[in-house]
């Protein structure tokens, strides 16, 4: 991905203006997403980016009368592009954490979800937290599991890009156990029948039920009341529930 400096810092620039530029004319939001998280947002097999976070985004962008899109950008530097103003939002399974509220603002939460530990079929040697003690554990780097790993005394961490290059580790004996959100451990386990016979859901991580929001710029409150307010009315027409249903969230 190396480029001359020159180029690089002139084809920023004329990017950034132009999205500044199509924002004061259109109203148009942006929002990044890692789309490698079904079924929060992921790439089908048209090449289409989809799932629940995607609709959502649609969905607020119907609600509210703006115009709101996603945008497919690697987990690795995302909230960098947010600081930068590269878009306006991060819709892509991000964990609230008080950390994260020093440098970005948060909408109400949209999913909470546990730490699920995801192990081959038949491995009973791992069957909670304290089983990984001494094992080698997928996940997916600069995540909540990758975090919550990281605090279990003697286990050996492996990060990947992203958590499909784990759970494919993991089938592979690479590793002895996945980390990963219960939703995305869920469908990679029980929604995907590639995975459903030879994987399963052993247990979860201690600790709190982490909530899920959308992150939009610091300081940015006229977005983060549009996300607020049109959120409130999707819970209350239904339309969040009907989304968490199409997606088999529960």
């Amino acid at each position: 991905m190396k480029r001359i400096l020159l180029v690089t810092i002139l084809v920023v620039s004329i990017t950034s203006l132009f999205l500044v530029s199509c924002k004061k004319e259109t109203g148009e939001y942006v929002f990044a997403a890692d789309c490698t998280w079904p079924p929060l947002e992921y790439v089908d097999e048209n090449g289409a980016i989809v799932g629940f976070e995607i609709d959502l985004i649609a969905a607020i962008g119907e609600k509210s009368g703006y115009s709101m899109v996603a945008k497919n950008v690697p987990w690795d530097g995302i909230f960098a592009g947010l600081y930068n103003g590269s878009y306006d939002g991060v819709a892509s399974g991000v964990t609230v954490t008080e950390e994260r509220k020093e440098t970005m603002d948060f909408t109400t939460p949209i999913l909470e979800v546990t730490q699920s530990i995801i192990v081959n079929k038949g491995n009973s040697a791992i069957k909670d937290e304290k089983s990984l003690v001494g094992k080698k554990v997928g996940v997916q780097i600069g995540t909540t599991g990758n975090f919550a790993v990281e605090k279990i005394d003697g286990a050996v961490v492996r990060a990947y890009d992203d958590i499909g290059l784990a759970i494919e580790d993991l089938l592979n004996k690479n590793v002895d156990a996945a980390v990963a959100d219960s939703l995305i451990a869920a469908e990679f386990v029980l929604a995907n029948p590639n995975y459903a016979q030879r994987l399963e859901i052993v247990g979860s991580l201690g600790g709190d039920i982490e909530e899920i929001a959308i992150a939009v710029k610091k300081g940015n409150s006229t977005l983060l009341k549009i996300l607020n307010d049109t959120l409130a009315a999707l819970e209350a027409d239904g339309t969040m529930g009907a989304l968490k249903k199409k997606w088999d969230i529960l």
